[in-house]
């Protein structure tokens, strides 16, 4: 239900902001590329970062997580994972 009734107020919210002449539609076009450029590079980073723990460690990551069922492992990829998300979102926010 929080998902659906996202989608409805995001354009609502637009619409009123580009109605009330606070900011223009070009404006307001160019910042909305830049958040989906800045997300799309966030995703490559993390994923590019993923892939380098993967490399790095002497053993199959997939494994030991899901065969093996190593709770620790996945509990320190996990939180690689958070720390650089945290990274990549105050890199993109300056």
């Amino acid at each position: 239900m929080f998902a659906i009734g996202s989608y409805v107020t995001i354009p609502v919210v637009l619409a009123q902001v580009a109605g009330s002449g606070g900011i223009s539609l070009t404006t307001l076009g160019g910042h909305l590329l830049a958040v989906v450029v800045y997300s799309l590079v966030g995703i490559v980073v993390l994923g590019g970062s993923f892939w380098t723990i993967k490399r790095l460690m002497p053993y199959s990551v997939t494994k030991e997580i899901e065969e093996d069922q190593n709770t620790a492992l996945a509990i320190i990829i996990g939180s690689v994972i958070i720390g650089m998300s945290i990274i990549i979102a105050a890199s993109i926010l300056g």
